[in-house]
């Protein structure tokens, strides 16, 4: 048998509806953390990167660049994959929550209108993550013992390949974690005043259906004095 509107399954179904569409927001900080770690490696390798060319750019010791490269590309990966893992769903959060406005004007504008496009680099990226898992499964599976052999390798071809990912997310995850802060912070005073209105309409219906307590009868009037009796 169904449960009634006011059994407690459908109550905890209600507010987990009502919460769900903001869950993403608890990914949030896990963005943030590889946005600044794409920017450290980055960083970092173009600090260095300098020492092993020439003055017209061109690799003087090639051997420790490509090196350096294989560092950094491999660094860079591990925050592609959490954005792999977590990108998407915030993405869809931000775009639920942003309202028309926010794209014309506002703290977030500018960086509403830069995701155009992270999505294909998100999907993109997670197609060469199944393509790697492919991969391994394959050598696992037709060649075994060979994954120590070419793993390696395979991995640093991979890692290569997202260097392109990780840097269109240097420029676009920034965008997207600031409007996810924005909307989250947003979202969270809307839901405090919704969860008031509700409770204080639930106040007053209380209220009118318990009704006031009549006003008490009057009380009778004092007693006159005697009337006196004629006699006879």
């Amino acid at each position: 048998m169904s449960a009634s509107p006011s059994s407690p399954t459908s109550a905890e179904n209600r507010q987990s509806a009502a919460t769900d569409h903001l869950a993403w927001r608890r990914h949030v900080p896990a963005l943030a953390s590889a946005t600044a770690g794409i920017k450290r490696a980055s960083d970092a390798w173009d600090a260095v990167s300098g020492s092993f060319c020439d003055h017209d750019g061109w690799p003087v010791d090639e051997q420790g660049y490509e090196d350096g490269k294989v560092k950094r590309d491999a660094e860079v990966w591990n925050h592609v994959e959490v954005f792999i893992a977590h990108g998407p769903e915030v993405l869809a959060g931000v775009r639920a929550a942003a309202r028309g406005a926010d794209y014309v004007e506002g703290p977030v504008s500018e960086d509403l209108r830069w995701l155009r496009g992270i999505d294909t680099t998100l999907e993109r990226a997670g197609r060469l993550q199944r393509e790697w898992d492919q991969v391994m499964a394959l050598m696992d599976a037709s060649l075994p013992g060979s994954r120590k052999l070419y793993e390696s390798q395979a991995e640093e071809n991979r890692n290569a390949d997202g260097w392109h990912y990780a840097d269109e997310l240097s420029i676009r995850g920034p965008a997207l974690v600031r409007a996810a802060d924005y909307l989250a912070d947003r979202a969270d005073p809307e839901q405090s005043s919704r969860t008031e209105r509700a409770r204080v309409a639930l106040a007053r219906s209380a209220s009118g259906q318990s009704g006031t307590l009549p006003a008490s009868p009057p009380a009778p009037p004092a007693p006159g004095p005697p009337v006196p009796v004629r006699s006879r």
